[in-house]
């Protein structure tokens, strides 16, 4: 794509990825799911004492990383809203080793939760919670940077892993 070519597109571009619904409500939803299915049908992750000093270790995890991706974006002046507009891709920091760093973090978040909580079914339900934001978010958001960035992106797609 030339640079005037890739000009054009970013002028036009309003809507960023046109995600309609926002991913960390598809987390949210599931942990509330599962922890109403956990009330009525109890299952544990176990009582060993270190469980729950892991389960605070995964949400510091989480936080820190939030906290970081958070500020590169602000850093890179671009929106971290996937239906908004992306002005530039970030490569760096915690986006040098995994394209969605957040979506991570927001899986170590729910398998934070979950340990303190001591919930399986919490646990559990972060394979779905993943699945759905790949499906509802990150195939939008791939989709829209290949188009809007083309080469740049593909390349460092080639290079960075989705998850980890």
């Amino acid at each position: 794509m030339s640079h005037d070519e890739k000009a054009s597109t970013q002028k036009k571009d309003k809507k960023g990825a046109a995600v309609k619904f926002p991913p960390p409500l598809i987390f949210l939803i599931i942990m509330a799911v599962t922890f109403g299915i956990n009330y009525l049908h109890p299952l544990t992750i176990g009582e060993a004492p270190f469980i729950g000093m892991l389960g605070k270790l995964f949400l510091l995890l989480s936080i820190l990383i939030l906290v970081y991706a958070l500020y590169l974006f602000i850093k890179a002046k671009t929106h971290i809203e996937p239906w908004r507009p992306t002005s530039s891709i970030i490569t760096s920091g915690l986006f040098a080793y995994s394209r969605n760093p957040i979506y991570f973090a927001f899986c170590t978040l729910t398998i934070g939760i979950s340990i303190v909580l001591n919930n399986l079914w919490m646990l559990l339900g972060v394979i779905p919670s993943a699945y759905l934001v790949f499906i509802i978010a990150i195939k939008k958001e791939e989709q829209y940077l290949e188009k809007k960035f083309g080469d740049e992106y593909l390349e460092y797609k080639n290079k960075v892993r989705r998850w980890i």
